[in-house]
């Protein structure tokens, strides 16, 4: 009895001081994110005026690197549901067993993609276009991107890595700092390498691809060098990468299976999902779409900001064993979050107007394609904000189970089969597509409300001694 009375009893919003604290952590990790994606955006615009089909190519590129990006994140995701805890608990070692954790599978994953994307870059590509009417042209100049992109693999994995341990951690200037000058580096090499400035050759496609290589190693060495001068709470020396906690790594695995089966099954879904739009027509579909989630990534900074928020305000109440507050934490966020959707609705529409500006060079049907995608896309927004805080609750207390039912099923028995029927036995084209399959984000919120009534998220790991080899 006093438990439900303790649960009818907490309010749907919290003070102005809490969401003060939130948006502490959120607006680092969002300008980051921002910062980022202008990388992304400054590369389409710079690879835009090379036309249509060399845009393509480095945009189906762009999808492979999505899904070892969305694996690293997942195992990134899976040990920070411990640095997390670990670090409300003050427990140093086990923030450092977290870390190397991250390192091992980061650094096997990263040499799996850097192999494929090197050895048969046509063949990784080739899924991505099929039933294209240019996909040869696409795939010639996507392979030379995809091969020289490869190199950014473990600068990627390293900058992640900590990043992300950063974060966890409450650290949350420092990433963004770092995001900031990479991305000043990437913007100067582009002009220097795509079009052939200040004497360089002319690369095209492949400087873009140079122009990330350099501003990735430049990212990781500033991560390298500040972990190695500043020593936060999880920094490791060498030895400690070979003085591996298997019971730690053995749970660490159990939340990772279930979270990586959710993300990848998602990620795959998404893949499949956009090869079937790229069917729809030529270069101006592929171009087009790619365009649009190159804006949309503008706004999309708000589900990092969320995630991280919510992570290290639960997480660190629960690695505390403060539960009750963790709870109301919980009601806080996710009603937070149903005002921050909307308003991020509004910003998604006003960039509308960028398309025209920053993809002048694409073709009229391509910029239409764009402007339509982008316009649904902010419509979605305050149901995907939503349902990332949810699944951030979820996974602040290790319930990764959430996540692989909700989207595991979701993604299985109706956004596959469902764009497949559409791609088949409609004409259809890829927006109309889109935001008829995105509606399953629907039932999803539905039943992730109904799982996280039964309160599996309200768990105290770090009080399991996990850190004790």
């Amino acid at each position: 009895m006093d438990l439900i009375n303790s649960k009818s009893s907490i309010k749907r919003f919290g003070p102005a001081s809490f969401y003060a604290k939130a948006l502490k952590i959120a607006l680092p990790v969002m300008a980051q994110a921002l910062v980022q994606n202008l990388v992304s955006l400054i590369d389409n615009f710079m690879v835009s005026g090379l036309g249509d089909v060399k845009m393509s190519g480095v945009n189906i590129s762009g999808q492979i690197i999505f899904l070892f990006i969305v694996l690293l994140s997942t195992i990134c995701t899976a040990a920070g549901i411990f640095m997390t805890q670990f670090s409300g608990a003050e427990d140093s070692d086990g923030m450092r067993q977290s870390f190397c954790f991250k390192l091992w599978f980061g650094i096997a994953i990263a040499a799996i993609f850097m192999f494929a994307c090197m050895v048969f870059p046509k063949k990784v590509l080739s899924f991505m276009v099929k039933g294209n009417a240019d996909s040869g042209l696409i795939l010639e100049e996507g392979a030379k991107y995809l091969f020289v992109i490869a190199w950014t693999a473990f600068p990627i994995v390293l900058s992640t890595i900590a990043a992300t341990s950063m974060r966890e951690i409450g650290e949350v200037k420092i990433p963004l700092y770092i995001s900031i000058a990479a991305t000043l580096v990437n913007t100067f090499f582009n002009w220097v390498l795509i079009y052939g400035n200040l004497g360089a050759p002319r690369l095209e496609v492949r400087g873009a691809a140079l122009a990330t290589v350099i501003a990735r190693s430049a990212e990781a060495v500033s991560f390298l060098a500040f972990i190695a001068l500043k020593k936060p709470p999880f920094a490791i020396r060498a030895s400690d990468f070979f003085h591996v906690n298997f019971s730690l790594f053995k749970q660490i695995c159990l939340r990772a299976s279930m979270s990586t089966c959710s993300e990848m099954l998602w990620a795959v879904a998404e893949t499949i999902t956009v090869a079937l739009y790229n069917g729809r027509g030529g270069s101006e579909v592929v171009s087009g779409m790619s365009a649009s989630f190159a804006i949309s990534n503008l706004f999309f900074v708000a589900f990092g900001g969320i995630i991280t928020a919510t992570s290290v305000i639960v997480g660190k109440s629960l690695g505390r064993g403060e539960l009750e507050n963790a709870r109301k934490e919980k009601v806080w966020l996710l009603n937070g979050a149903n005002v921050f959707g909307v308003m991020m609705t509004g910003l998604g529409l006003l960039t509308i107007a960028l398309v025209p500006l920053v993809f002048k060079n694409l073709s009229g049907e391509a910029q239409g394609i764009c402007k339509r995608m982008v316009f649904v896309m902010a419509l979605y927004m305050p149901a995907w904000v939503y349902i990332n805080g949810q699944f951030s609750v979820s996974r602040a207390g290790g319930d990764t189970v959430m996540g692989m039912l909700v989207d595991g099923i979701s993604n299985v028995f109706i956004v596959i089969p469902g764009i497949f029927f559409m791609a088949k036995f409609t004409s259809l084209g890829p927006v109309a597509m889109y935001a008829i399959i995105k509606a399953v984000e629907f039932p999803k919120i539905f039943i992730a409300t109904i799982w996280l009534k039964k309160e599996r998220w309200l768990v105290n790991l770090a009080a399991k001694g996990l850190s004790n080899p």
